[in-house]
């Protein structure tokens, strides 16, 4: 019997065409420096995107074999593509309110003033004066304004402006006046107004501002006298969003929204506005009923898509250091009679958090003293012995301050430590120092700590209390300097991270914590197409010039949605 020999082209060809054929890609990115954040495959130089998912993820050599005549092909040009970051809790409402003035840069009274007045003269048309973002640190004595600071700069104009950390107001008299608030009247007897020990007059400042919500009746009268707010809030949300794509965030974690504000995310939603994707938390400030609960379940029902979700409930159980509103285990060291309060007694709070447990809701509870922590700790804890333990990723959000013998509870119990490297802020942190003392500064901002003992550690801007691009956050968290150099060699610098961790708390983990993990976070196939092209390579440059890098471009669900600079296009070819 004769042989029979078949070509070997043959047989390639044969097998050919028996293969299944790559789908044709709408758009293949190439040649790239992909950081996949994904660990079955860390680095990859290819991704493929059809529709608005990640079909592909490999190797320049195949990349070829994703696309045809109709295939957008971009030359990355060697530049690092990351995972879209996830910025777990951005209060992206705020921030760009029009028409109210910048403090942040005044760093003396002063300079305040002088911005205040220079503002208030460039704006004769506005009936009130507004702004945000004065330091603690800029005021004489304990850190705290009065009303008498601002008189004269406004022309007759009332004025209230926002702490830096958005939980502290400040009112000129005219202000004052508008809302009623005044020496005997019903709100200066509220506990958040404070009052001068002497003359027993309210002094123009109104604390745990965002804390209480409408429970604050100080803050709810003046937000009815201020004229626009709400108009303002939809433009300044149209704004912020638009500056979140331009720094690569392509996941937002609205952290405290009341169910009367959703219609805000609803309304840029429906105006096309919303390009990044957005999840919030329903606001429960103190004072909710039980009988609250079902709108809460009912808002998440109805808002429930990858592009605009209801998914947590927010609570508070302390307030912010700087006033000495946070609670702490032993008392201030700049002010030993005072410790602060909780706005929940341990056994209410306990109560509350296993309730709203119970009916399988998760919870973000803002925590920053080293008592607030562990008694929302304990709280949680409490609600998994009579509730069970389920899969309920609960956060406790700031985590700044937290006793060594806490810390393991965060792993121990299932808990994620949501935190935001740029509120070590090296360069005017004396305030929140000095409050605190140097004993328990060894255990502020833990984030090294937290991470070496298995907590799931994830990182935020809070906006707009810090600045949002993940890149400042990413910089922090590996230096724990100032942005100008401060404190060089890191402030606490055993709680620095490396590059890898601080990436991966902006990705992976934030989209692990928020229940996100199935289709964003990595570079994978069958993933969101949220992708993100960075100017420079992380891993290559010191962290300084982390500041320098920017983000080129910025795809949600495929779609770029933003660009720094003109893509290279190719030719697809056949």
């Amino acid at each position: 019997m004769r042989r029979m020999i078949v070509p070997v082209f043959f047989v390639l060809s044969i097998l050919s065409c028996t293969q299944e054929k790559n789908p044709a890609a709408d758009v293949l990115i190439h040649n790239a420096l992909v950081y996949t954040v994904d660990d079955g495959r860390p680095w990859a130089e290819a991704v493929a995107l059809l529709g608005d998912k990640i079909i592909w993820v490999g190797d320049e050599v195949d990349a070829a074999g994703y696309r045809d005549a109709g295939t957008e092909v971009i030359d990355a040009q060697g530049r690092l593509l990351l995972p879209g970051f996830i910025d777990s809790h951005n209060h992206i409402r705020y921030g760009n309110e029009p028409d109210s003035v910048d403090l942040s840069g005044a760093e003396t009274l002063a300079e305040v003033q002088e911005t205040i007045r220079d503002f208030a003269s460039a704006h004769p048309e506005l009936p009130w004066i507004s702004g945000q973002g004065w330091l603690y640190s800029a005021f004489p004595g304990d850190g705290l304004p009065r009303a008498e600071y601002l008189k004269g700069l406004t022309q007759g104009r009332p004025a209230f402006f926002i702490s830096y950390d958005a939980h502290t107001a400040w009112l000129n008299s005219a202000a004052m006046e508008a809302i009623e608030l005044e020496a005997g009247s019903d709100l200066s007897s509220q506990a958040e107004v404070v009052v001068d020990p002497e003359s027993e007059a309210p002094t123009g400042v109104i604390q745990a501002v965002v804390s209480l919500g409408e429970a604050n009746l100080a803050m709810k009268r003046l937000g009815q006298t201020f004229p626009e707010g709400d108009q303002l809030l939809q433009r300044s949300l149209e704004a912020s969003l638009l500056q979140a794509l331009g720094y690569g965030i392509t996941t937002i974690i609205a952290p405290q929204t009341g169910l009367d504000e959703l219609h805000t995310f609803v309304a840029a939603r429906d105006a096309g506005s919303l390009k990044a994707r957005v999840q919030t938390a329903l606001f429960h400030p103190v004072g909710t009923a039980a009988s609250d609960l079902p709108a809460f379940s009912a808002a998440a029902e109805a808002l429930n898509d990858d592009r605009l979700r209801v998914s947590a409930i927010k609570l508070y159980i302390d307030d912010v250091i700087e006033a000495h509103t946070a609670a702490l285990l032993e008392p201030y060291s700049d002010q030993p009679e005072e410790s602060g309060e909780t706005f929940y007694t341990p056994e209410v709070f306990r109560a509350l958090v296993a309730r709203i447990d119970a009916e399988g809701h998760q919870l973000f509870i803002h925590a920053i003293g080293d008592r607030g922590n562990r008694i929302a700790l304990d709280a949680l804890e409490h609600a998994q012995q009579v509730n069970g333990r389920r899969d309920s990723r609960h956060q406790i959000v700031h985590v700044e301050l937290v006793a060594p013998e806490d810390q393991p509870r965060f792993a121990e119990l299932g808990v994620t430590a949501c935190m935001q490297p740029r509120h070590v802020l090296p360069e005017s942190n004396g305030q929140w120092v000095d409050a605190v003392g140097p004993q328990r500064l060894r255990y502020a901002f833990p984030w090294k700590s937290l991470h070496e003992q298995g907590a799931r550690l994830v990182f935020s801007s809070d906006w707009d209390v810090s600045e949002m691009n993940p890149l400042i956050g990413i910089y922090s968290a590996v230096t724990r300097e100032g942005l100008g150099g401060e404190a060089s060699g890191g402030w606490i610098p055993e709680e620095r991270v490396d590059l890898e961790t601080a990436i991966r708390a902006y990705t992976i983990n934030g989209a692990y914590a928020n229940f996100l993990e199935g289709n964003r976070g990595t570079i994978r196939a069958g993933h969101y197409a949220d992708l993100i092209l960075l100017s420079k390579n992380l891993f290559e440059i010191p962290p300084s010039e982390f500041l320098e890098t920017r983000v080129d471009f910025t795809w949600v669900g495929g779609e770029l949605v933003y660009r720094r600079v003109p893509p290279v296009f190719e030719s697809a070819g056949p």
